[in-house]
């Protein structure tokens, strides 16, 4: 039974009790109850507590004005429960043995046992250098997960978290919203890259031999022209020539490979090529960060916080 179930359950039970209030329930104060009704004392329910005898007295009062009951009265020794404490006495242990013995089962998560979907958005570019790693991983450590690629949507990113669309996202922690949780996994560089055979691709390029080529550039949103590059050669008082804009940095490789055009990628696209000649990009600023993002909603998931550690661990490995 899921923790969510077990607390339904459990205010199910509560409202089938005459002049219960469930507006005002506080499912905190039902251990303080569970520890009362067994300890039949407020100082040594306080003690197992590890709560101060005034607030757990506070406490008592809360609970005696949410149930109408004086749950417990003065007694000789200690206090007596009440006949509507006894009758609450045994569903309520059995659906808080149910809520710890749940907490506790997540607390050790076992991989081999799961069994959910994770969607995980990113670009392509991270799809296809960490995708088939990441479900090769999971298809052998934790068989029963499923993973969901989308396509990253920074602008719609955390509208799709909180309703529960996208668990996961792999992008430039930057970019991402400030409500939101990031780690950051590793620093990318761009590869200046053409064909294997360009006359005019060698080590040691300045920018002015980089301005005299005809580029490609990835424009994720669509024939946009303009880069942060371009951005950043502006400021040093040049501009380069672009001809092609580009969806996807997919393509760009191949599109390269098969012309005398040239263009910046992300390093880990095109490593272990042989087609293409790479030469450190004239431009030391180029590149990006990449990270995970995540909700709150998912922080502390044991599942999810297994699938981050386990994304990680590729990553950086």
């Amino acid at each position: 039974m899921q923790y969510d179930q077990v607390l339904e359950k459990l205010k199910d039970f509560l409202l089938g009790i005459k002049n219960m209030d469930t507006k005002r329930l506080d499912l905190n104060l039902l251990a303080t109850l569970e520890a009362l009704l067994e300890e039949q004392n407020v100082s040594k329910a306080a003690a197992r507590l590890h709560l101060s005898q005034p607030t757990v007295s506070a406490q008592l009062h809360r609970l005696r004005n949410l149930f109408n009951d004086p749950l417990l009265i003065p007694a000789h020794r200690g206090m007596t429960p009440t006949a509507k404490a006894l009758e609450l006495s045994s569903p309520l242990r059995l659906a808080l043995d149910q809520v710890r013995a749940t907490l506790t089962t997540h607390q050790h998560f076992d991989p081999t046992q799961a069994n959910l979907t994770v969607m995980l958005a990113c670009t392509d570019y991270l799809q296809a250098v960490v995708g088939l790693s990441i479900v090769k991983e999971l298809r052998r450590q934790a068989p029963g997960i499923k993973v969901g690629l989308r396509v990253l949507e920074p602008a719609r990113l955390e509208t799709q978290m909180v309703g529960g669309e996208v668990d996961l996202a792999l992008m430039t922690p930057e970019e991402a919203p400030s409500a939101l949780r990031a780690r950051h996994l590793y620093d990318e560089v761009y590869m200046l890259v053409g064909r294997r055979d360009h006359p005019h691709l060698f080590d040691g390029m300045t920018i002015e031999d980089y301005i005299q080529l005809e580029h490609v550039v990835v424009s994720l949103d669509g024939g946009n022209f303009l880069t942060p590059i371009d951005q950043a050669l502006k400021t040093l008082g040049h501009s380069r020539k672009v001809v092609l804009s580009a969806a996807s940095f997919l393509v760009v490789p191949e599109i390269v490979a098969q012309s005398n055009l040239v263009a910046l990628v992300p390093a880990r696209l095109v490593a272990g090529r042989t087609d293409l000649r790479m030469v450190s990009s004239p431009i030391a600023s180029a590149g990006f960060s990449v990270g995970m993002v995540w909700h709150e909603r998912n922080h502390g998931h044991s599942a999810h916080r297994w699938v981050r550690e386990m994304i990680s661990q590729i990553i950086l490995d």
